[in-house]
């Protein structure tokens, strides 16, 4: 009896050896051997920072068939500027301690596409100027001041191109943004965005007299040479 048991175990046991052996093996993952499927996940796309804060939109416009997009911080003190996709520009004007809003970004088409971006600061405003020429943005690295508060973009020499049009008090021997300059009379002078200033405008009691204030519109007529 005892031998006749032994002898049923050891066939169970060769049986379910059998089984095992004969069963066939899990389907490998498809891909190349020894690679890991890949992630269907979407790619992630790092963020980027204003300063030590993550940025918001706060205005955008689309210029020379690209979207121009201005980001800031929540108190906007700290901005960048992304041109199409990926091209992110820090401003300058963040270290003069611009407040950027909604209505800080200015773009104008053309010929060369030109943005503007502009803020408060302390005394007036500050602005930045980009400029598109063959399909390449560039910041041009010159801030803009105008201690009346008025920095505009429009094409007054005709030529195409948006110009800079900076709003200031004409007040020789006196300090910007004194008590004295802020009440001498202003003159509106426009700068080429390639050959620099090209005239000043006559003076005005207050900047709410030129034309168009505060989005300042003048034409070549109303130039003439800058005080000296």
């Amino acid at each position: 009896m005892l031998l006749t048991a032994l002898l049923a175990v050891v066939v169970t046991a060769g049986v379910i050896v059998a089984v095992v052996l004969l069963r066939p093996a899990a389907p490998a993952p498809a891909g190349d051997p020894g690679v890991p499927p890949a992630s269907d996940g979407a790619p992630h796309t790092p963020g980027v920072d204003c300063g030590d804060s993550a940025c918001r939109e706060i205005g955008a416009m689309t210029v020379g068939g690209l979207p121009v997009v201005l980001m800031a911080d929540d108190a906007g003190k700290q901005g960048v500027v992304r041109i199409g996709s990926d091209t992110v520009y820090p401003l300058i004007v963040n270290d003069m301690g611009v407040t950027l809003k909604g209505d800080s970004l200015r773009c104008v088409d053309g010929v060369t596409p030109v943005c503007l971006v502009r803020g408060e600061v302390g005394g007036g405003s500050a602005g930045e100027l980009f400029v598109a020429r063959g399909g390449i943005w560039r910041d041009t690295g010159k801030p803009y001041f105008s201690d009346a508060g008025t920095i505009a973009l429009n094409d007054v020499t005709a030529d195409g191109i948006a110009d800079v049009i900076v709003v200031r008090h004409e007040c020789p021997g006196a300090q910007s943004g004194s008590a004295r300059c802020q009440a001498a009379p202003v003159l509106a002078e426009v700068y080429d965005v390639a050959r620099g200033s090209v005239g000043c405008t006559r003076r005005y009691t207050a900047p709410s007299e030129l034309r168009g204030w505060p989005d300042v519109r003048l034409t070549k007529a109303d130039l003439r040479a800058c005080p000296q």
